[in-house]
C-alpha cells in the first residue's frame, strides 16, 4: 500500500464520528418549537442537528419517532414540566391554578427559548399524511384537561369550591387561558403583559 504523501492526512475508515445525541435533540427541539412540525424538513433537521441523514434515521427513526422523542423530552424540561409541578406541589386548587398561570406567563414569553408551549403550537396545521402527529399532541392537551378537571373536582369535594361551580367548564376555561397565553408570546407578548392576563383569569374563580 502506498503511504501517504507527506503533510496529508490518511483518509479515515470504519465508523463515522459520534455525536453528542443530547445536543442534536436540544437542536431538533428548538427548530420544531419555532417553525412547527409540517414546515421543518429532514434537512433542515439534519443542518441544525450537525449531522447526516443517515445519522438521524440511524438513532432516532425518522422525522415523526425524532418529533415525538421531543415532545417527551420537552415534557420533562422546565418550559414543559411546570403544569406538571404545580398540580404536584401546591396545597390547594387556587394555589394550583394561580401558580400555572403565573408560570405559563413567565415560560411562555421567556427569551431564552422560543415563545410559547411546543405541544400547542408545533402541529397546529399538518397534511392529512402527517395527522397522526396532530392526534397525538391533541391527546396530550386533552389529557392535562382531564387532570385540571379532577382536581377541580377534588377541590368541590373538599369544600374548597362552592356547589354550584362547574368543575368541567372551569377546567376548560384555564385551559383556554394556558393556550391563548401561548399564542399571545409567540406574537410578541412580554411576560409582564401575560402576567396581567393571568392574574384577570384568576377573577373567574368561584367565590
Amino acid at each position: 500500500m502506498t503511504p501517504p504523501a507527506p503533510g496529508t492526512r490518511p483518509a479515515r475508515r470504519g465508523r463515522p464520528p459520534a455525536f453528542d445525541r443530547a445536543e442534536a435533540l436540544t437542536a431538533a427541539t428548538r427548530l420544531f418549537w419555532e417553525r412547527g412540525y409540517e414546515a421543518t424538513s429532514v434537512a433542515d433537521l439534519t443542518a441544525a442537528m450537525g449531522i447526516r441523514p443517515g445519522s438521524l434515521y440511524a438513532a432516532f427513526g425518522d422525522k415523526r419517532a425524532l418529533f415525538e422523542e421531543v415532545v417527551r423530552e420537552y415534557g420533562r424540561s422546565p418550559a414543559g414540566a411546570f403544569l406538571g409541578a404545580a398540580l404536584a406541589e401546591e396545597p390547594t386548587a387556587r394555589a394550583t391554578f394561580a401558580r400555572m398561570l403565573r408560570d405559563a406567563a413567565a415560560v411562555y414569553a421567556d427569551p431564552g427559548h422560543p415563545a410559547g408551549c411546543l405541544v400547542i403550537s408545533a402541529a397546529t396545521n399538518v397534511s392529512a399524511q402527517d395527522a397522526e402527529v396532530q392526534t397525538h399532541l391533541r391527546d396530550l392537551r386533552n389529557a392535562n384537561l382531564q387532570v385540571f378537571e379532577a382536581r377541580l373536582h377534588a377541590a368541590q369535594r373538599d369544600g374548597e369550591l362552592p356547589p354550584e361551580a362547574d368543575p368541567p367548564a372551569l377546567a376548560r376555561y384555564f385551559a383556554a387561558v394556558i393556550q391563548g397565553m401561548s399564542q399571545q408570546a409567540r406574537d410578541g407578548a412580554t411576560a409582564a403583559e401575560l402576567a396581567r392576563t393571568a392574574e384577570l383569569a384568576l377573577r373567574a374563580w368561584p367565590g
